[in-house]
């Protein structure tokens, strides 16, 4: 679970490259998901993007699962 701490932009979350909680950027990021010129404007999802501030580990998470 992320928590926030004190600096500006930034939440500790569980790092799986460091194997420790450390500092994380975390932002929401728009993608298309289709491939298909027709399609795009259709298929635009949110993602959940985070990036460790130690070693740099990025992962993202599509927010709308169901």
């Amino acid at each position: 679970m992320a928590t926030t701490d004190n600096s500006f932009n930034g939440l500790t979350e569980y790092c799986e490259d460091c194997e420790l909680d450390t500092l994380h950027e975390v932002n929401v990021q728009i993608r298309t998901e289709s491939l298909k010129k027709e399609n795009a404007q259709f298929s635009r999802e949110p993602y959940r993007v985070t990036e460790c501030q130690r070693c740099g580990h990025r992962s993202s998470q599509r927010m709308n699962n169901a």
